[in-house]
């Protein structure tokens, strides 16, 4: 026997065996036989590794173990799609695409419920997995994504190419796992969103190897390189290259038979084996994808309608509040456990004592539940005529449930603040924050390590973290450290330095400042320096900062020069590394209103174009506004501006400014 001929033969029969098994559902061998060909291959390979395949199935048992994530930047951003949540909604879309001149034929598929995956193959080989990540960059999982069957380590085409699509988790395997966990006395996994997520996230290859995950590829990002103008076609084609494509998806003529769709599915979805939260239409043609082309944010020639969110009634047992870190107290519900679209619901926030009143809960109530955006719990309101007598009515605290401190309410807002700076909830919660993906992003710092640094006094202030390896002989004395991880955490720490200011903004934790504000201020004012000389008035004059905001924003900066001075000596990045906003003296700085419509453009896009060359958008009109553009049936908008003497432009003057920002470009 030749021992390479025969490897050859047996990778082939087995990967043959698996596409028929997990792909077409359809086996052609038994499990048997199956396993006595992979032990054959396995000791072939043992004795003649030199002519082991790179498409063996004996790779997909995992085994394989990496120190941590590498990045990837993808080529084709992966672009989120805009949601929409009823029907009219639905019929927007469908009018916004009729107005490009476009009546489109479109693409209904099942929108499942796990994690995006982006897939890069070299003359037909596998040569890497990687994460969604923020669009831009992902992480690489190449070695997460061999374990998972479906996926083709060899196609049956010698092609380069990238595909995307969903990794996910059946239903009925999340039912075993949690069976076996629950007997091994191990927490439950919660749903399969994040079963699947978690699975592909594991340093440690056999863990996903375990979790007999799925996958669907729905999408190609370059059909026309292949000479595919069709995404109905290029679905085909990749079924056609050994992917598995859902075979749930149908072509319609107009929106009507889209919505037929929607609604077919949306009584079938509970039958179907995986969890899907929606269905996502798609305009067929690639070229008029193309001309459609992209906002900043989404394409315009896709959308994902959401299912309506599931409310369900649990038991509210308790209030209890938390401390931010900004000391703001925040009362939350402490429930009944609850399932909740798949997700087990004990806890919930309560916002602020004006949420807790204005929904008139007491404590001992039957509470209405559901998700928000299908993520978030929220408790809607009570079941008043469940009451029976023995609830409780709330009552907010005066004092600081961590260092007793008494709370104090600042003028015009709702919120109540533990004032103690040295509050310890207070500087455990910003170390938290500052260190957490949206923020700094420093790896290998989860909330209990952060706490016991604390607590061990190696970490108090932010600027802490980039002097932990001076304590590195008593971090390796606690529990749970190792050299590699300590090492893996310092390099991490080395490179947040690099980060883009919009990050280290979020991470400073000023009171109002969201991640899309630090945003948002990073690129407005391109470096630290130039936004700490901002004035109150010069915030104000950013969409979106209003005076509360602006305060903050000022004060902080006032207050904290000396932070910021340390910061830069640790040589932290200090400069917005983003795209720049664009100027143009026609719009930057001005004030803008929209009355009527203009017929080559939405109001949304006027507004993100706007905003693109930094001046401002507002739904009213007032002396502050610099500009109304006037399109085809006016409101009272216009007559308001035309009384106040403000610059009116038709949608001939206004149509002269964008041609000439396409000049510029």
């Amino acid at each position: 026997m030749n021992p390479e001929l025969r490897i050859k033969e047996l990778v082939k029969i087995l990967n043959e065996a698996n596409y028929n098994y997990y792909v077409l559902d359809n086996p052609t061998i038994t499990d048997q036989e199956f396993d006595k060909y992979l032990r054959e291959l396995e000791n072939l390979e043992n004795k003649f590794p030199e002519y082991i395949l790179s498409d063996s199935p004996t790779k997909r048992v995992g085994g394989e173990v990496i120190d941590k994530f590498e990045k990837v930047n993808h080529k084709i951003p992966l672009l989120s799609i805009s949601d929409v949540f009823n029907e009219d909604e639905v019929r927007d879309f469908d009018a916004k695409i009729k107005k490009f001149g476009v009546t489109p034929e479109y693409v209904c598929e099942l929108k499942i419920d796990g994690l995006a995956v982006s897939l890069q193959y070299e003359k037909g080989i596998l040569v890497r997995g990687a994460t969604r990540g923020d669009g831009v960059v992902g992480e690489d999982i190449t070695h997460n994504v061999k374990t998972i069957k479906v996926i083709p380590l060899k196609l049956n085409r010698d092609i380069d190419i990238e595909v995307r699509g969903e990794i996910y988790m059946e239903k009925k395997t999340l039912e075993k796992i949690n069976k076996e966990r629950e007997k091994e006395g191990l927490p439950l996994l919660q749903n399969v969103r994040n079963a699947a997520a978690g699975s592909v996230r594991q340093l440690d290859s056999k863990i996903a190897a375990k979790r007999n995950l799925n996958n669907f590829i729905y999408h190609l990002p370059n059909p026309l390189d292949y000479g595919i103008s069709k995404h109905s076609d290029a679905l085909k084609f990749m079924k056609d290259l050994g992917f598995k494509v859902n075979p749930i998806n149908r072509v319609v003529n107009n929106i009507d038979e889209a919505l037929d769709f929607i609604h077919e599915y949306t009584l079938k979805r509970e039958a179907l084996p995986y969890e899907i939260d929606g269905v996502v239409i798609k305009v067929n043609d690639v070229n008029e994808q193309i001309n459609l082309g992209n906002t900043a944010k989404y394409p315009r020639w896709v959308v994902a309608y959401k299912f309506p969110h599931n409310d369900v009634l649990t038991k509210l047992q308790d209030i209890v509040f938390t401390v931010g870190r900004t000391g703001q107290i925040t009362p939350n519900a402490v429930l009944d456990p609850v399932l909740v679209m798949g997700s087990t619901i004990a806890r919930a926030t309560l916002h602020n004592e004006d949420f807790v009143k204005n929904l008139g809960l007491m404590i001992g109530d039957t509470v209405i539940v559901h998700k928000a955006g299908d993520v978030i719990p929220e408790v809607k309101g009570a079941v008043i005529e469940r009451r029976n007598g023995t609830e409780k009515d709330f009552k907010m605290i005066s004092n600081c449930p961590i260092c007793n401190t008494p709370l104090i309410k600042k003028n015009g807002q709702v919120d109540y603040y533990c004032p103690n700076e040295s509050c310890p909830a207070r500087g455990i919660e910003g170390l938290i924050h500052f260190a957490s993906r949206d923020a700094m992003n420093i790896d290998g710092l989860g909330d209990e390590i952060i706490e016991d640094f604390y607590n061990e006094g190696i970490l108090k202030s932010i600027t802490d973290f980039y002097h932990l390896k001076e304590f590195e002989d008593k971090i390796l004395l606690l529990e749970g450290f190792g050299r590699k991880s300590f090492d893996n955490m310092i390099e991490a720490i080395e490179n947040s330095k690099k980060n883009s200011l919009e990050k280290l903004l979020f991470g400073l934790g000023i009171n109002g400042v969201g991640s899309k504000t630090a945003k948002l201020l990073a690129s407005y004012f391109g470096n630290i320096d130039s936004l700490m000389k901002a004035t109150t008035e010069e915030l104000i004059a950013i969409k979106d900062i209003g005076d509360i905001l602006a305060e903050n924003i000022y004060n902080y900066f006032k207050a904290n020069k000396n932070l910021i001075d340390k910061l830069k000596l640790l040589d932290i990045n200090m400069e917005y590394l983003g795209v720049k906003k664009k100027t143009n003296e026609n719009i930057t700085g001005k004030k803008f209103v929209m009355t009527g419509s203009i017929s080559f453009m939405t109001r949304d896009e006027i507004k993100e174009l706007v905003e693109e060359y930094n001046g401002t958008f507002s739904e009213s009109v007032s002396k502050k506004t610099d500009i109304v553009i006037v399109g085809e049936n006016p409101g009272s908008k216009y007559d308001k501006a035309k009384k106040l003497g403000i610059t009116i432009w038709n949608e001939e003057q206004f149509k002269k400014v964008i041609d000439n920002l396409d000049n510029q470009k």
